[in-house]
């Protein structure tokens, strides 16, 4: 294919007109040839992989990287992608294969895929009406449509990059519903505020707090039970040592679904403690939030529509590529601490007339923002919502079954149980000391991914290194993870007889 440097086209005046590779009508047939090209060669990748990964030789990687000249002249479009496929898709980590049993990585549907080329062909930026038309009503409605899910009667929301960014902006809204309500300024407010969660919630609480101004010590430790869910009498002790103490709970954060143990804290009774003490309560759904879709689990999040503020992230458990994620909030009326009027973008002027435009600048920490509702929209619209949400419930069975499995097995010992679809285990042959099996987890992890035939990944809880799987791939079998755990069996045991070449052996 030609590069479109090798097209250029006569400006008005009949000389040569500077050729930028722009996406124009000029250019509408080598855009569908590229793209054609793209899609070929990542056919064919998945077709063809054989292994999460090619292994991670980092030296390797960054020499291969460094090799790129960067200045240089260009080499054209069909070059420059070919030498992509080499460079990214050649050394990238495949979320589809079934021996991907990391992080909370999903694979994704085809038609959010397609709806992804399309929006970025277009490039629309949904911050204003004026920049988006269409793409911002579709997006409302697909917050509206959450918010009814949540159980939410009149909510609304935004779309967000990611979990980070929709709990930060809870909090943010937590923060401004103190200050309105206790009238005192800012700097002398922020010191006496606290927000109360557990050890398991997501590490974006804490540096949410730190990015708002609140004391380093700030967000406090609510214990948990022996599976990881919040102990409400201790949130209630809690809550009334902060009043008794002349300071003030900012925000409850409860999490539905945690990170590691894959569990739900108890939202009625952590609602219940909300409403008793005037408390914003927050939940982060991330990892959670596709058990909206569930005709078996949906009951696991009963209480959530009593919060005030949602976090849901459909990069998770709808199977979206990445970035798709949204802040959902109970009363609309909480999202104007978010507003700021700019006379380029939003004048406040238009913002009161009876026909202002729907700007979602207005209620976003983003001003650019992607239309990263329209894979959501387009996959519900291919596969409806029960279609997603048997897909949820396939990984969550998964979790059960590969729990089962390792119920009894000699070598691999299963932790606690989970809400979700992650499991908690550990290789600890009878007779093991627990000082040398803390010592062979991360190195089992290790080893598997550079070999690149299986990813596992690790975690610590209560001070003890355990082995983690996140299934998230409604096409894994057991069968497949019984692999995976074969393979770290072996590299444990060989790592046992001592020599890391056995070890290594037992993974190719």
């Amino acid at each position: 294919m030609a590069s479109l440097a090798a097209r250029p086209a006569p400006a008005p005046d009949g000389t040569a007109a500077v050729t930028t590779g722009l996406l124009t009508a000029r250019t509408a047939d080598a855009y569908q040839e590229l793209l054609g090209q793209v899609t070929r060669d990542v056919a064919e990748r998945l077709r063809t992989v054989r292994a999460p990964s090619v292994g991670p030789d980092r030296r390797r990687l960054e020499q291969l990287v460094t090799d790129v000249d960067l200045d240089g002249p260009g080499v054209g479009d069909a070059a420059a992608l070919t030498e992509a496929d080499a460079l990214y898709a050649g050394n990238a980590v495949w979320f589809h294969h079934p021996s991907y049993l990391a992080h909370l990585n999903c694979p994704v549907v085809l038609p959010a895929v397609a709806a992804e080329a399309m929006l970025a062909a277009i490039n629309t930026s949904v911050d204003t009406y004026d920049q988006s038309l269409v793409a911002t009503l579709m997006e409302q409605r697909l917050v509206r449509w959450t918010a009814g899910r949540i159980g939410f009667e009149a909510g609304d929301g935004v779309f967000t990059s990611g979990g980070t960014q929709s709990n930060l902006q809870a909090l943010y809204l937590a923060r401004a519903r103190a200050e309105r309500e206790t009238g005192e300024a800012r700097a002398l407010l922020v010191p006496c505020l606290r927000v109360l969660t557990t050890q398991a919630a997501h590490f974006s609480v804490s540096r949410s707090a730190t990015l708002l101004g609140l004391r380093g010590d700030a967000v406090l430790t609510v214990p948990a039970d022996d599976e990881g869910r919040m102990d409400v009498a201790a949130l209630h002790e809690a809550l009334d040592a902060l009043g008794a103490a002349g300071e003030r709970a900012m925000a409850i954060v409860a999490t539905a679904g945690t990170t590691d143990r894959g569990t739900i804290d108890p939202l009625p009774a952590i609602a219940d403690a909300a409403r008793a003490h005037g408390t914003w309560l927050h939940v982060d759904a991330a990892y959670g939030g596709g058990l909206l879709l569930s005709r078996t689990r949906r009951h696991l999040l009963d209480g959530i529509e009593r919060a005030d503020s949602v976090t849901v992230d459909y990069h998770k458990t709808c199977f979206q590529p990445v970035s798709s994620s949204a802040l959902v909030v109970r009363e609309s009326a909480d999202l104007a601490a978010t507003t700021h009027h700019a006379d380029y973008l939003n004048p406040a002027a238009e913002a009161a007339s009876e026909d202002a435009e729907p700007n979602q600048v207005d209620k976003s920490l983003q001003t650019t923002r992607r239309f990263d509702a329209l894979k959501l929209w387009t996959t519900l619209r291919s596969l409806g919502p029960d279609a997603i949400g048997d897909m949820v419930d396939a990984v969550c069975d998964l979790a059960v079954e590969v729990r089962d499995l390792l119920e009894d097995d000699p070598d691999l010992h299963v932790l606690g149980s989970t809400d979700l679809s992650t499991v908690i285990f550990r290789f600890c042959p009878a007779h093991l000391d627990e000082a040398r099996a803390d010592e062979l987890q991360p190195l089992i992890r290790r080893i598997l991914f550079h070999s690149g035939r299986a990813m596992v990944a690790r975690t610590t809880i209560d001070g003890t290194p355990w082995l983690k799987l996140t299934l998230l791939n409604p096409e894994t079998t057991l069968l497949d993870v019984a692999a995976v755990l074969d393979l770290v069996r072996a590299t444990g045991r060989g790592l046992l007889a001592g020599t890391r070449l056995a070890a290594t052996e037992a993974t190719r």
